[in-house]
């Protein structure tokens, strides 16, 4: 049974670790919500770490610019891993070849640039000419939809490009617009017959990392039982923590809040949120309306 709590400080004092979501939760992509902002100052302020484990294409170092331009002060967060950073790695490497067709908008570029903006030895090519596809993005977000891409979907499943997804979410909303991610175009081309790979939540990479990050920060690994996985993404925030084996709050406030209910003033509706759970098949340890 899923316990719905009503702030942030209620949770029990034996989390030390916190995997906190972005988009939905500490922001909403043109503004930080302030209660959020607050709620983990005074979790770190009372010896908890925060890592913003985030589904952004971007390194983390991107991300931490965009917080700061949004009003999200260093002082919420200690680390930052993002789906980006976990899939960089992987196309460095040249799993995706060394010639990939990127559909992303030039704000991505910093994905083909270590951490010394330095560029990877990767060249961005034609799709005729590619060896795989580096998938961050739409183009246009506000204006487009999967269904824009059919064309380049057909070429590269005919030509059998695997495609590296940076963000694995299918949407996000900014403001009041819902927009599509990356995760639209990978699922549209896996159900064509190609081959989508996966670096965020909820796949394994993006929690490897952060383990990894943060026992190099910490000089030692945070038992899984005093973390907790903060969303308000369903299939991904709260699948991946269930997939690893820790415990989640999802916050009902955010991707799906019409469905259960939830608003400033009110919610999240218990019957409704049970619906919602049940559908889905999972059944997070806590609930809350917003990260507050």
């Amino acid at each position: 049974m899923t316990e719905i709590i009503q702030t942030f400080d209620s949770i029990d004092r034996g989390y030390s670790l916190l995997y906190c979501d972005l988009w939905g939760c500490l922001h909403d992509g043109q503004c930080a919500f302030p209660e959020a902002v607050a709620a983990l100052e005074r979790f770190r302020a009372r010896g908890g770490r925060v890592v913003l484990l985030t589904n952004s294409p971007r390194p983390g170092r991107d991300v931490a610019v965009q917080l700061e331009g949004l009003g999200a002060p260093r002082s919420c967060y200690d680390l930052i891993v993002s789906s980006g950073d976990a899939a960089q790695a992987a196309m460095a490497a040249g799993q995706f070849g060394r010639r990939v067709y990127h559909i992303g908008p030039e704000r991505d570029l910093g994905f083909f640039r270590d951490d010394a903006g330095r560029p990877y030895d990767i060249e961005r090519v034609p799709l005729g000419e590619a060896e795989g596809i580096v998938c961050t993005g739409l183009f246009d977000d506000r204006a487009e939809t999967p269904a824009d891409y059919r064309a380049t979907i057909l070429e590269g499943k005919i030509r059998g490009l695997r495609l590296l997804c940076a963000n694995p979410d299918i949407v996000v909303d900014v403001g009041d617009l819902r927009i599509f991610c990356a995760g639209a175009i990978a699922a549209a081309y896996s159900e064509a017959g190609g081959q989508s790979y996966y670096f965020g939540k909820p796949h394994p990479p993006i929690y490897a990392l952060a383990r990894a990050k943060m026992a190099e920060m910490l000089g030692f690994e945070t038992p899984a039982d005093e973390i907790l996985c903060l969303g308000d993404g369903i299939a991904t925030d709260i699948l991946g923590a269930m997939g690893e084996g820790l415990d989640a709050l999802f916050v009902a406030g955010g991707l799906a809040a019409e469905e259960t209910g939830t608003s400033r003033a009110a919610g999240p509706d218990p019957a409704l949120l049970r619906t919602y759970l049940a559908a889905a098949r999972l059944a997070p340890k806590l609930a809350i309306a917003y990260l507050r």
